[in-house]
């Protein structure tokens, strides 16, 4: 199991963007949790008396435990993943202050530099958040 910090020795992503706790490496992909208190940026001004995660920053926690698999292959380390596209995006229910996501993304297809991956987004056993995420590594 990978720690924040070992995460940040990995992908460049820094607080307040960094919206993964914790990444175990599976085969052909990765598992993530983030755990939500409520002092997050974004519940701050989304909503006001309702706060909830905005569904982008659902996709960006999945694209960015994606990226710690990718970028731990030797080939990758030291460099970035970048999105390409975003396709078949549907959420399901609302995140809110408290919970406690876990990330499944698996790799369907990677050549070279470029991958696709289906993932998942999860609050206990409901489905909060799905996609399948393109992404590229480049150089810094």
């Amino acid at each position: 199991m990978l720690s924040r910090e070992q995460i940040m020795g990995i992908i460049p992503h820094r607080p307040p963007m960094l919206l993964v706790d914790e990444v175990e490496l599976i085969e052909d992909g990765a598992i993530g949790t983030l755990h939500l208190t409520g002092d997050e940026f974004f519940f701050q001004g989304h909503f006001p008396g309702n706060p909830i995660m905005p569904a982008v920053f659902q996709l960006e926690a999945l694209a960015q435990v994606g990226a710690v698999a990718l970028l731990s292959i030797p080939e990758f380390q030291g460099k970035t993943a970048v999105y390409t596209g975003i396709d078949k995006a549907k959420f399901r229910t609302m995140v809110k202050p408290g919970d406690t996501l876990r990330m499944e993304i698996r790799f369907v297809k990677r050549r070279g530099p470029m991958a696709v991956a289906e993932g998942v987004v999860l609050v206990g056993d409901k489905k909060a958040a799905e996609a399948e995420i393109k992404c590229a590594v480049v150089m810094d």
